[in-house]
């Protein structure tokens, strides 16, 4: 669609005003609705956890508290953003910029469909494993702009936190790779036709959870949110934080959250892919669904988990929440690339053959 509409501004266009026109609209027409999901996210996540504790939620603002999300956003930008005396102005700028740009840029490779992306990278994993890793550069950046110990120490853990954990999401995708055979993520989509049987869910099912539990530590959700919690009074780095540029971390958390559940969706669980396919009855009943429903619906299942684990369970403590990354996810994910060599090599069941 995009490549029709570049050469129709060509033609009566410089070449690169019509390239950076067509640029613009695909990140427009990729940032804006994941922007809106992540506004209303925050509506969605006050009214399942107030469900589930027994509360109303969010309810005077709109119909049934629809429009929540924008008397929240107004008043986050109607805030003063106040400086501290000591701090570095321009760093502590910057931190929420790195924080909030990984977030986005890294939506360029993810397809929604076939044929649905920004850019079809042929190494697309490694786009999103390279640009993600900046994200701990806010952390640190907002630590240590603030001047202060308090927030310092926050940016610490967190730092120790999301490196941590982004080993074992890193051998999780290996075996990813392993059985797909490709780093491009439409390729893995791809590879999983057939129905429920031949998606990557089933012979990496340890891997489909260290992944989503090492998403959750990446983006400090419940029971990891030990940078967020510290004492229940206040935030850890970002603590001297308000405003909008205390927004844009609360944006880049959520975005990253959607992004946590679209990689999953795409690596193990056939992405865009039905799961009636090779049914013979409930594939030609279905086959009407559009691929970005499927999507949607497997994307909006991972995030209603992210937000029911965190109406359920305690906060981790730190050194457990280090302990479970370092002697549990990571071992685990490194007998794992093995176990999956080797059904590799018998070419064990229908994915390896």
């Amino acid at each position: 669609m995009f490549d029709s509409l570049q050469a129709f501004l060509s033609s009566f266009l410089y070449d690169w005003l019509a390239i950076l026109i067509t640029l613009v609209l695909q990140a427009v027409a990729v940032i804006l609705p994941i922007m809106l999901v992540v506004a209303w996210l925050t509506y969605a996540e006050r009214k399942v956890i107030g469900y589930m504790q027994v509360r109303m939620g969010p309810n005077r603002v709109g119909p049934i508290g629809l429009l929540q999300p924008i008397a929240d956003a107004l008043k986050l930008m109607t805030k003063e953003v106040i400086f501290p005396a000591q701090s570095n102005r321009y760093l502590f700028i910057l931190a929420p910029i790195l924080a909030i740009a990984p977030a986005v840029a890294v939506w360029a490779v993810i397809p929604f469909s076939e044929g649905v992306v920004v850019t079809d990278l042929n190494a697309g994993i490694l786009y999103v494993l390279a640009v993600s890793s900046i994200l701990v550069y806010g952390t640190v950046v907002a630590g240590w702009a603030s001047n202060s110990k308090y927030a310092f120490l926050g940016a610490l853990r967190g730092s120790a936190q999301k490196i941590s954990y982004e080993i074992a999401m890193g051998f999780a995708l290996v075996t990813v790779l392993m059985i797909a055979g490709s780093m491009n993520l439409t390729e893995i989509v791809n590879g999983q036709q057939g129905g429920v049987w031949n998606w990557y869910l089933l012979p990496l099912l340890p891997m489909f959870f260290v992944y989503f539990i090492s998403g959750l530590a990446e983006t400090n959700r419940t029971p990891f949110d030990v940078i967020e919690g510290e004492a229940e009074i206040v935030a850890g780095f970002h603590v001297d934080y308000s405003g909008m540029t205390f927004g844009v971390f609360m944006l880049a958390e959520y975005a990253m959250m959607i992004l946590i559940s679209f990689m999953t969706s795409i690596m193990f669980l056939g992405g865009w892919l039905s799961p009636f396919e090779g049914i013979p009855v409930l594939e030609s009943l279905f086959a009407w669904v559009p691929q970005l429903a499927w999507l949607s619906i497997k994307v909006a299942f991972l995030l209603f988990v992210f937000l029911w684990l965190r109406a359920t369970f305690p906060r981790y403590r730190y050194d457990q929440l280090m302990r479970l990354g370092w002697k549990v996810l990571i071992p685990l994910t490194i007998v794992w690339v093995f176990v999956v060599g080797a059904m590799k090599y018998f070419s064990f069941g229908p994915w390896f053959n």
